[in-house]
């Protein structure tokens, strides 16, 4: 059958019994190690983050390999979306006095009367 498929009983039988290679026996200790880092960070840490945690640990690998295993198991950390600014607090208006004193509980109704004013308003949308 090699014969006719031309490939060698050597290369037949490896793929028959596929035996881990000394490398993939340390890359799944490794994914097992990273996997535990990464839960433990609570999936915040990336691969500079974990690659210290490792130093730490005593372990020595590439950032790059890193990566690749982090891929392969498909850990993707969670990142931080920037902070949008909505207040612009630069400016000459008036600002009125705060009357109220975050006291929000009245005795009863139509005790405060609260009047939102945004002169600013067609500088955010142009449409209006």
């Amino acid at each position: 059958m090699c014969y006719f498929l031309r490939v060698s009983r050597s290369s037949y039988y490896q793929w028959l019994n596929p035996s881990r290679t000394d490398r993939g026996k340390e890359d799944e200790e490794l994914t097992n190690l990273i996997k535990q880092i990464f839960v433990e960070s609570r999936q915040l840490y990336g691969s500079r983050r974990i690659r210290s945690k490792l130093t730490q640990l005593g372990k020595f690998v590439g950032r790059k390999r890193i990566i690749r295993l982090m891929r392969a198991a498909q850990l993707y950390c969670k990142t931080k979306r920037k902070f949008k600014v909505t207040t612009n607090s630069k400016h000459n208006n008036p600002i009125s006095p705060n009357l109220l004193q975050r006291q929000f509980n009245v005795s009863k109704p139509d005790q405060y009367w609260v009047e939102v004013y945004m002169k600013e308003f067609k500088h955010y949308h142009p449409d209006y």
